[in-house]
């Protein structure tokens, strides 16, 4: 009765215990729920993710490893010793143990499908030759056909001697005529309502969505979608039943395509930013933001031209008005930086990516990243504008305040990008809601009057020196 009423075990008393307990994690984790682990996977450190996962059971393991992160697998895997990945290649779902052994070296990989019984090795060899962005990449072997004309009570005999039924997939049984092609599909309500003695030929519906293997996974994914299917079979080029895509595994696609598009859309990588090291995240971001620099100073050089066309004198004393011509980088920068950071929080807050406990440190990794790029983004603009105004007054003063306000700028946007959501969120405001419009208009004001402050700070300031 105590075992019943035993209040199952949270994020922080994992982290206790991995700090102070050790020896209190095996019982700890005794009974712990693969999607529990799966998340703590995700919320810890990946040192401890891995101390963590070698402590709990295969079928725990395994169940974990397909719901845990991209990152998490890609740093578990791999020190996973063979008799390890072997026990879990024969637990896990073809599909899935193709995208484990994809994380290891070939001789390890060839190595665990050595140890694996012939027939499951021969169907992790022939899913091994399809593109992860395929049909094939995606599909499983583990789907149940059988031949036309075979009676309902024969085939639920036939799912009972089978181990895997359809990997417990719930997705029916295919009709196939005598060279394995299909003919039509049965669900499994009709299987289990009608007459043991009725054929699956009257039973099946025969108009089926077709793809091949190589056809692409969102495609694929799309029309499981639009047609409402529990699965999608995929034939060979001769017309022959070779798998099947899941309705689980077109919405992992849709999802990843969504995360990659929103991603992308900011200049950043379809991977999880917040787990990226600093230095790897400002190279993927920086072609943006330099191409942010760019326009701004193609624009500057417009509002330069169009002054002196008006009979005004822009290069005179390096003053407030050679200052404002450069606010429209601040405008691209600070508004790209901003709804960079607040795309990637919001994202990680609503998949679960960032719990309460990494907020902190994810906090101060996304704003290091801000800093990095708005010192390069400054540094540039500066040098570019020393070349741009040396007719103005105290050029090199002036070049040095502007990207002096540049780096301050941008790295302030960065923290408002990260902090807004964060505050949202405990606040119990969806942080969706102002990571849009009112968080790039408060982003590009407050950079903009930070930018003009900080840069004629320094022009005062070194008026004042000399």
């Amino acid at each position: 009765m105590q075992d019943r009423t035993r209040q199952a075990p949270k994020l922080a008393d994992v982290r206790l215990a991995l700090e102070a307990r050790p020896s209190a994690l095996p019982e700890m984790l005794a009974e712990v729920h693969a999607a529990d682990l799966a998340e703590w996977l995700g919320a810890l450190e990946l040192d401890d993710a891995r101390r963590l996962f070698d402590l709990t059971d295969l079928a725990t393991q395994a169940e974990a490893l397909q719901e845990t992160s991209d990152t998490v697998r890609e740093h578990l895997v791999p020190s996973l010793p063979v008799d390890r990945l072997v026990a879990l290649a024969e637990v896990l779902p073809p599909d899935e143990v193709v995208d484990m052994l994809a994380l290891v070296d070939e001789p390890l990989a060839e190595e665990v499908l050595h140890q694996v019984d012939f027939d499951g090795t021969r169907g992790l060899r022939r899913l091994f030759q399809y593109p992860p962005e395929s049909a094939g990449g995606i599909m499983t072997t583990e789907f149940d056909a059988f031949d036309s004309g075979t009676r309902v009570g024969d085939a639920i005999k036939g799912l009972r001697r089978d181990e895997i039924a359809s990997a417990g997939l719930g997705s029916g049984v295919y009709v196939v005529d005598e060279v394995g092609r299909p003919l039509g599909h049965v669900t499994d309500r009709e299987l289990l309502t009608s007459p043991i003695h009725a054929t699956l030929d009257e039973l099946m519906e025969p108009d089926l969505v077709l793809v091949t293997a190589d056809e692409d996974r969102e495609e694929v994914a799309l029309q499981i979608a639009k047609y409402n299917l529990p699965s999608l079979p995929v034939v060979d080029l001769r017309g022959r039943l070779i798998g099947v895509v899941t309705d689980d595994d077109a919405l992992d696609v849709l999802e990843e395509e969504v995360r990659e598009d929103i991603q992308m859309l900011v200049g950043a990588s379809a991977q999880e930013q917040t787990r990226l090291p600093i230095a790897r995240r400002v190279r993927q971001r920086l072609p943006l933001m330099g191409l942010t620099v760019l326009g701004g100073l193609a624009t500057a050089k417009v509002l330069d031209l169009s002054i002196a066309a008006a009979g005004g004198d822009p290069g005179e004393g390096g003053g407030i008005l050679d200052t404002m011509r450069y606010v429209p980088i601040i405008l691209g920068l600070a508004g790209n930086v901003g709804i960079q950071s607040s795309t990637i929080l919001v994202r990680a807050l609503a998949t679960g990516e960032v719990l309460p406990e990494r907020e902190r440190a994810v906090l101060g990794a996304e704003v290091a990243t801000g800093v990095t790029i708005g010192v390069l983004c400054g540094l540039l603009t500066g040098v570019v504008a020393l070349f741009l105004e040396a007719e103005v007054g105290l050029a090199y003063t002036f070049s040095l305040g502007v990207g002096l306000a540049i780096a301050i700028a941008v790295s302030w946007a960065s923290l408002l990008g990260c902090l807004v959501p964060i505050l949202c969120r405990r606040a119990g405001i969806d942080p969706a809601i102002v990571a849009g419009p009112f968080l790039i208009t408060l982003s590009d004001l407050s950079a903009t009057a930070i930018f003009m402050l900080v840069a004629q700070a320094v022009r005062g300031f070194a008026g004042a020196v000399g």
